[in-house]
């Protein structure tokens, strides 16, 4: 059974096409209380075992790194048939944005060091940067931080979280070596097809995908459910998505469609609405969300199949019939009084420290 799904990122360096996101690992995340992390650590042992060993944190999720770090250890320990030199883990790095006209150099390094300590790694193989305000000045020269961390030894690979294309442009021209970007991106949240993917296909740059399943409501146990209480800040977030989208009429002719294909595959829901994403050209990956070991047989099902040329027209003619989000990705969560801002957790790392 084809499990897993390398891409080369960069040359020489391999992930793999479903990364394993970690943010609903963070603290504060799940609205039902905490996860089991026995559990979580039993689906991080399983999902590497199936070919599955790239992993998606950052330093603003609180816990995630040191989670990571800890199966990093047992990977040491002879824990399983994988050694920890074969898993891939992207972090973040995401300056406060009470901090950014303050951020030097000597703040960079800390953070990354710190990432480091957390994920018992001595290089970290791709650092995902954000800046929060594009009015507060500071952002390329931050980025050149980067750049010249990796001169040092401790980063791999930079790349980019949450920007907008202007500004990805302007990294690019400042000669920052961007090899990917992470954007939200599902059949609900297409902004990143406008004038993101053109352009990135153009300069050679990945799309990270996250957002792909929408917080776990591309599923079947959604079919005929209309009122429902969201689960993680992620659902939160995600039903303002569709609320602003497909709505609740399109978002189940959407379930229905895609249970159909799924049926007509033997896979479920969330596989066929994870594929056609990852059938777009210029993504290189989606990440998929970890908070349990119940879902990692289903998440070895997404590349046992193939999407047909009229399977996916059908979910794209339906998306045609309804309004899609507004403006450059993430920039209705960028502007100030915007529901989707509210949500935003943007001073995490100051709380840390």
């Amino acid at each position: 059974m084809k499990q897993a799904q390398p891409y080369e990122l960069a040359p020489g360096y391999h992930i793999n096409r479903a990364i394993n996101g970690c943010w609903q690992l963070s603290l504060g995340h799940s609205l039902n209380g905490p996860l089991d992390p026995q559990d979580v650590m039993r689906a991080f042992h399983l999902l590497v075992e199936n070919g599955f060993t790239t992993f998606d944190c950052a330093d603003i999720y609180t816990g995630a790194e040191d989670f990571i770090g800890r199966f990093v250890s047992e990977l040491r320990q002879g824990k399983g048939t994988v050694s920890p030199d074969d898993i891939q883990i992207h972090t973040k790095y995401v300056p406060d944005i009470n901090l950014l006209r303050d951020v030097d150099f000597a703040y960079t390094e800390s953070i990354i060091d710190r990432s480091l300590r957390r994920l018992n790694r001595d290089i970290l193989d791709l650092v995902q940067f954000h800046w929060w305000d594009y009015d507060v000045p500071g952002c390329l020269d931050v980025a050149g931080y980067l750049v010249k961390l990796r001169e040092k030894g401790k980063i791999r690979h930079i790349g980019v979280t949450n920007f907008d294309t202007p500004h990805l442009k302007e990294l690019v021209d400042a000669g920052i070596p961007v090899i990917s970007i992470q954007s939200q991106y599902s059949l609900f949240d297409r902004r990143t097809e406008k004038a993101m993917l053109p352009y990135c296909r153009a300069h050679g740059i990945s799309q990270l995908c996250y957002g792909t399943l929408s917080g776990g409501f591309l599923a079947e146990r959604y079919i005929g459910r209309t009122d429902f209480t969201p689960e993680t800040r992620s659902q939160v977030k995600y039903m303002q998505v569709i609320e602003d989208t497909l709505g609740t009429d399109g978002y189940q002719r959407l379930l229905q469609l895609l249970r159909q294909i799924g049926d007509a595959h033997g896979v479920s829901t969330s596989n066929v609405a994870t594929r056609y994403i990852l059938d777009q050209p210029g993504v290189g990956a989606a990440i998929i969300g970890v908070r349990n070991s119940r879902h990692v047989a289903s998440n070895a099902q997404l590349f046992t199949f193939d999407l047909t040329d009229g399977e996916k027209q059908a979910v794209a003619a339906l998306l045609r019939e309804y309004p899609g989000l507004p403006g450059e990705p993430f920039a209705l969560e960028r502007t100030v009084g915007s529901k989707y801002r509210i949500i935003m957790h943007m001073n995490v790392n100051e709380e840390e420290n």
